[in-house]
C-alpha cells in the first residue's frame, strides 16, 4: 500500500492531475468571439449600404454617375485652363461637347429603330416565315419533350410582354434625375480642384494628406485615360461593324455601328446585345439565313479581336483588370442600378483598385513552389 507522500507526489504529476493536463493541452481557439462580432457588424453594414444603394438609387444613380463621368471629364477641363479658360466656362462646354456626341449617336441609332418599329406587324410575318426552317427540330423537341411526360404540342408559345412596361420605366430616368445628372456633373467639374484641396487638408499630418493627393491623382488619371482609350477603341469597332455591315448589305450599317460603339462601353452585355440585333436584323432583310447571319458573324470576328487583343494590350498596360472581378462587378452593379450601373461597374472597380493599391500596399512574399 503507497505511503502518504507517494500519493501526494502521484497527485501532483500531469498524467494523474487532469486539471493540469487540461491547462496544459489548452489551445487559443480558431476563431475569437471579437473577430466574429466584427465580422458581422461588417456584414451587416454591406447589406444596410447595398439596400440603401437600392432604394434610393433616384438619387444615387445620377449623382454617382456624375462624380465618376465628371472626373474622367477632369483632365479635359485642366487642357482648357492651360489656354486661360475659366474652370466653371470649361466645365459648360465640356457638357455640352458631350452631349452634342450623346445626341449625335442617339440620332444615328434612332433612325433605323423608328423605321424598324413602324413595320413591327410586316416584320413579324417575315420572321415567322425565316423560322420554318426551324419547324422539324422543334417538332422533334417537342416530342422528346412528352416521351419523360412534357407537353407534346408542336406549336411555339410565344412569350408575354407584361415585364416590357416596368422594364422601360426602370431603364428610362425620369426629367428629375437627367436635371440632377447634369446639374452634379457641371458643379463637380467646376469646382474639382477646391474639393479636391479640401479633402487633402482635412487629413492631419503631411504623410496621410501626401498619401490622399497620390491617390486623388492616381483616380483622376487612371479614369481619364480609361474613357479616352475605351472611346477611342470603341469607335473603332464601330468603324469595323459599320464596314461589315456594309460589305454584308444590311440596312443603315452607320445606325448599326453606332449601336455597337455605344453598347460597347458595356463589357460583355454590349457586344452580346449587338450580336442578337444584327442576327435579327440580318434574319429579317436577307432573303436566306446564311447570309443574314454573315453580318452578325463578322461582327463577332472583330468583337473577338478586340476584347481578347485590343483591349487587355491598351489597357492592360495602365491597370490590370481580373477578368473574375469584372464579371461579378459588371453582375452586382447591373443588379443593382440597370444598364447605367453596367456602366459604372468597371469605372468603380477601378477606383476600388487604386483604393486597394495605395491603402492596402501588397508587400513581396515569396511562396513555396508547387
Amino acid at each position: 500500500m503507497p505511503s502518504v507522500r507517494q500519493q501526494v507526489r502521484e497527485l501532483k504529476t500531469p498524467a494523474a492531475n487532469p486539471v493540469a493536463r487540461e491547462k496544459k493541452d489548452q489551445r487559443p481557439p480558431v476563431f475569437r468571439r471579437a473577430e466574429a462580432v466584427s465580422f458581422c457588424l461588417v456584414a451587416l453594414l454591406i447589406i444596410c449600404v447595398v439596400a440603401v444603394l437600392y432604394v434610393a438609387r433616384a438619387f444615387f444613380l445620377p449623382t454617382v454617375t456624375a462624380l465618376v463621368i465628371g472626373t474622367m471629364l477632369a483632365p479635359a477641363a485642366k487642357w482648357f485652363g492651360r489656354y486661360g479658360i475659366p474652370r466653371s466656362v470649361a466645365a459648360v462646354l465640356i457638357v455640352v461637347a458631350t452631349c452634342a456626341g450623346l445626341a449625335f449617336m442617339v440620332a444615328l441609332i434612332s433612325s433605323p429603330v423608328m423605321e424598324w418599329t413602324t413595320r413591327l406587324p410586316e416584320l413579324g410575318t417575315q420572321l415567322k416565315d425565316k423560322f420554318h426552317v426551324f419547324d422539324r427540330p422543334i417538332a422533334l423537341w417537342h416530342q422528346v419533350q412528352g416521351l419523360f411526360g412534357g407537353p407534346g404540342d408542336s406549336t411555339i408559345q410565344l412569350p408575354k410582354i407584361d415585364w416590357v412596361q416596368p422594364t422601360l420605366e426602370f431603364l428610362s430616368p425620369t426629367l428629375t434625375e437627367i436635371l440632377l445628372f447634369f446639374a452634379v456633373l457641371v458643379l463637380f467639374i467646376a469646382s474639382w480642384p477646391d474639393l479636391r484641396r479640401s479633402l487633402v487638408l482635412n487629413f492631419a499630418n503631411h504623410e496621410q494628406r501626401l498619401r490622399a493627393l497620390r491617390i486623388l491623382n492616381a483616380i483622376e488619371s487612371n479614369l481619364g485615360g480609361y474613357l479616352l482609350t475605351v472611346t477611342m477603341i470603341n469607335m473603332g469597332l464601330g468603324v469595323a461593324t459599320g464596314l461589315v455591315c456594309a460589305v454584308t448589305g444590311m440596312p443603315n450599317p452607320a445606325g448599326l455601328g453606332a449601336l455597337a460603339a455605344t453598347l460597347n462601353y458595356i463589357p460583355i452585355i454590349g457586344p452580346i446585345v449587338t450580336f442578337v440585333v444584327l442576327a435579327a436584323v440580318g434574319i429579317i432583310s436577307s432573303s436566306t439565313l446564311s447570309g443574314g447571319l454573315a453580318a452578325a458573324l463578322g461582327f463577332a470576328a472583330v468583337a473577338f479581336v478586340e476584347g481578347h487583343f485590343v483591349t487587355p494590350t491598351i489597357i492592360g498596360r495602365r491597370l490590370e483588370l481580373n477578368a473574375l472581378a469584372v464579371f461579378i462587378a459588371l453582375a452586382f452593379w447591373t443588379w443593382l442600378w440597370g444598364p447605367m450601373g453596367a456602366f459604372l461597374s468597371s469605372p468603380i472597380l477601378i477606383v476600388g483598385l487604386i483604393l486597394k493599391e495605395h491603402l492596402m500596399p501588397v508587400k513581396d512574399v515569396q511562396f513555396p513552389d508547387e
